[in-house]
């Protein structure tokens, strides 16, 4: 997997998948450039764009200029902002209206927004009309080193996060740098978390180079950029190898299994937004591979500082309203997509950037981790 810059400072990341191969762009104004690269990979395609509330007031209308300057016809379906909005009444809603609109399998759906706008707009470009185009425009960090690249879309049910979904990857994906300037400290705060995650999985020199420099990532500039472009280097390469999570892209998942169960416990309300979720997931996933001997208890401490120096929640304490009780906890682990024939399977890790794939690990083990966290009022 290669990273090549052209000539307009514009960063290229492929994502080799044969037939379904595309490309992260990332730099600076894309997102007001975008009907130039939408024009050059769908040139004859609409656009049905979906966005949010927060977004639209933003982005939008220099967005459509941006399409028709390229002569895209393009309309707007625009939802309410939060992850609440990944549901069956909105997702019945926006499918009504991209049928409504008449748009042929041959046009894309464009996703202008964070995860909860991609993973919706990609539900719906994967269902619609079996399967239309589909291209993503993230507008948050955590979209643009994350949830905009490897095709898994979908919805919330009741009984827990991304249950309900397909795989669908996207034709392009503009990663606009400059667009973060404009996000709230905590958004991209919680984004950073997902950084983070990719120096955990396999890449020590990063994480280490994140504990000296996470203020110039957050600060803008090259070294944003250069995060954004070595998180989505290392998220591609592992989606090459295993596009459905038949093996190890399931590694991804660090922190997700604690963190999805959090975050389905706050009732996706804002009290704790994904990205924090997962910095106490990856937080207790250490902690538990601690517990486990599989990893020092330095290194599980070296995740937890760095997280909480950057203002990042790493204490089940700071969950607003508290965290959810040990039933609670293992009733949504046990919903957790990784399960299977009913044994449970974590993410856990053997040192800094070693992370690795534990299935059956005992349920008893488990509850007494979370029984201990508990009790301490800690993380």
């Amino acid at each position: 997997m290669t990273v090549e810059e052209e000539k307009d400072g514009i960063v290229r990341v492929p994502v080799s998948l044969g037939e379904r191969s595309y490309d992260i762009l990332i730099g600076e104004g894309l997102a007001t450039d975008a009907g130039r690269w939408f024009r050059a990979v769908l040139p004859k395609a609409r656009a049905c764009i979906i966005t949010d509330s927060n977004v639209s007031s933003r982005h939008l209308v220099g967005f459509e200029k941006s399409l028709r300057r390229a002569g895209v016809t393009a309309s707007a379906v625009v939802i309410p902002a939060g992850e609440a909005s990944k549901c069956f009444d909105v997702f019945e809603q926006v499918v009504d209206q991209v049928v409504g609109g008449r748009y042929e399998r041959g046009d894309a759906v464009v996703a202008l927004g964070g995860g909860v706008v991609g993973d919706l707009a990609g539900f719906v470009a994967g269902v619609v009309r079996r399967g239309m185009r589909f291209v993503q425009v993230p507008t948050t960090l955590l979209s643009q080193v994350d949830s905009s690249v490897g095709g898994k879309t979908g919805i919330n049910s009741r009984h827990g996060k991304n249950l309900v979904g397909v795989f669908h990857q996207p034709d392009l994906v503009l990663a606009d740098t400059k667009v973060l300037d404009t996000l709230p400290e905590r958004e991209f705060r919680a984004g950073y978390a997902e950084v983070v995650k990719y120096g955990l999985i396999d890449n020590a020199d990063f994480f280490a180079s994140l504990e000296r420099n996470w203020r110039e990532v957050f600060a803008g500039g090259p070294a944003r950029a250069e995060a954004i472009a070595v998180s989505c280097r290392s998220k591609a390469a592992i989606v090459a190898r295993d596009e459905r999570e038949t093996g190890d892209r399931a590694l991804l998942n660090l922190g997700h299994t604690f963190g999805h169960a959090i975050e389905t416990a706050a009732g996706y309300n804002g009290a704790v937004v994904h990205g924090e979720a997962v910095s106490l997931g990856m937080v207790l996933a250490h902690d538990f591979s601690a517990r486990l001997n599989q990893m020092s208890p330095d290194d599980a401490g070296r995740v937890r500082a760095h997280l909480a120096e950057v203002g990042l929640p790493t204490r089940l304490s700071e969950i607003p309203g508290g965290p959810p009780s040990v039933a609670a906890f293992m009733e949504l682990i046990g919903q957790d997509k990784k399960v299977q024939n009913g044994a449970l399977t974590f993410i856990l890790s053997r040192g800094i950037g070693d992370a690795f794939i534990a299935k059956d690990v005992p349920a008893e083990a488990v509850r007494a981790f979370l029984t201990d966290k508990l009790s301490e009022g800690q993380a």
